[in-house]
């Protein structure tokens, strides 16, 4: 195995060139740095990617005439290129980024990705985070790695041999971590009401943040629980280790946890090293509605940024400004009303950190529907539970401004029916 260095690689970018960046946990922050080394001598290269950890230097407005952003899901350390004009965002089911790649509507040149040491016989695993990756790997003309020792091996889609690799630079370096295990009383009582809708035996998707956790520590009592999601923290552990999760029930891929990535703390970059129990796949399996379906008790918990009381649910952006992504939202709450005795829960709190109110009569001017109402399922906030699933409009309109913060819901009401309704 013959090795450069950074700075020998990223010479063979050229102006023009198309980037794929390895996500989240797996972004190679070295293998950027040595690239952005290069601004002066390069031109509209695009760097495309879903959310990466790290200060993402190749954003920074003072080098537009040398690189573009193109965000399938907006992460805070790219949030500001839309703004100020050297990024965009495209709208993409995660179900559905692959095949973005492997049928050529986005041509790859590069694919920058990181990698664990190789073993004996030259395969190497793409650690906590798979995603679209392995597509990347696929279809772009030239695949550079960073080997990192640091890596946790992971299974599944994650495992590659280094015959796919063309460019490899070694350079040993702790995995970013993100994961926060705090959550407040409005947190803990929605954490609460979801616990109580999930039975033993049922298959789980969540994400990170307070309410998961939230959710988490609530299931420590349940039994025969699985887990075939987008992707997880590490509160996962704590359920396992209390004998709650064991995957014995999921249709899919029995006794495997099923993930395309994680984020977490060294503790799970850890707990998942050289570890059979985690399968990571590809997105476009674990994030595909026909096979979550498969999974019977499927519960799919997912947020938002506001709703409307017809069940329009926002969850990319605040108005028109993009803030996050779809993801895989849809995915999921699609497969999970699907399921047999399946749940699709859109969590969140009633209230904006500011005091605003996320139960709305409309939805902001500009704001995106990531979620229809057709689709929209179980709405859990901090005041109660709701099932919108055979309601009509008017009675969602009472069934949603029942769960808002009880200082809008009159407002709620009156403003929706004053307009709509003939004067």
């Amino acid at each position: 195995m013959n090795y450069t260095t950074a700075q020998e690689a990223a010479k063979l970018i050229k102006s023009g060139d198309r980037i794929y960046l390895h996500a989240v946990a797996c972004t190679p922050n070295h293998l950027i740095d040595a690239i952005v080394a290069r601004a002066s001598e390069l031109r509209n290269v695009e760097f495309c990617h879903i959310h990466t950890l790290g200060n993402a230097p190749y954003a920074d407005p003072k080098y537009k005439e040398s690189f573009f952003v193109n965000s399938f899901f907006v992460g805070g350390n790219v949030r500001h290129t839309i703004r100020e004009g050297n990024g965009t965002y495209t709208p993409v089911f995660l179900s559905e980024l692959p095949s973005l790649f492997d049928n050529g509507l986005v041509p790859l040149d590069v694919a920058l990705i990181q990698v664990s040491t190789p073993d004996e016989n030259g395969y190497c695993s793409l650690g906590p985070s798979v995603v679209a990756a392995a597509a990347a790997i696929r279809s772009a003309k030239l695949v550079i790695a960073q080997v990192n020792n640091y890596m946790p091996k992971t299974f599944g889609d994650a495992v590659l041999h280094i015959s796919q690799i063309n460019v490899l630079v070694e350079h040993h370096t702790p995995l970013l971590t993100e994961y926060s295990a705090e959550f407040g009383e409005v947190e803990d009582k929605i954490g609460g009401y979801i616990a109580e809708m999930i039975e033993d035996g049922s298959t789980l998707q969540m994400g990170i943040g307070s309410i998961p956790e939230a959710v988490l520590q609530r299931l420590k009592n349940h039994k025969h629980l699985g887990l075939h999601t987008e992707m997880f923290a590490d509160g996962v552990i704590d359920l396992i280790e209390a004998g709650a999760l064991d995957c014995s029930q999921q249709t899919i891929s029995n006794g495997k946890a099923i993930s395309t990535f994680l984020i977490g703390t060294e503790r799970l970059y850890k707990y998942v090293d050289n570890n059979p129990f985690f399968e990571l796949r590809e997105c476009s399996y674990t994030n595909d509605p026909f096979i979550i379906q498969q999974n019977p008790k499927m519960i799919a918990i997912n947020s938002a940024v506001e709703i409307d009381v017809t069940g329009q649910i926002c969850a990319d952006s605040i108005g028109a400004n993009i803030y996050s992504g779809v993801g895989g939202q849809v995915d999921f709450m699609r497969g999970a009303t699907r399921s047999q005795g399946g749940k699709a829960i859109i969590a969140m709190s009633a209230t904006t950190k500011k005091g605003g109110n996320k139960i709305v009569p409309f939805l902001k001017k500009g704001a995106g529907v990531v979620t229809s109402r057709a689709h929209a399922q179980y709405i859990v906030t901090e005041y109660g539970v709701t099932d919108l699933r055979g309601k009509s409009i008017v009675d969602r309109v009472h069934a949603l401004a029942n769960i808002a913060h009880p200082d809008f819901r009159e407002d709620i009401l009156r403003e929706y029916f004053d307009n709509t309704r003939n004067k």
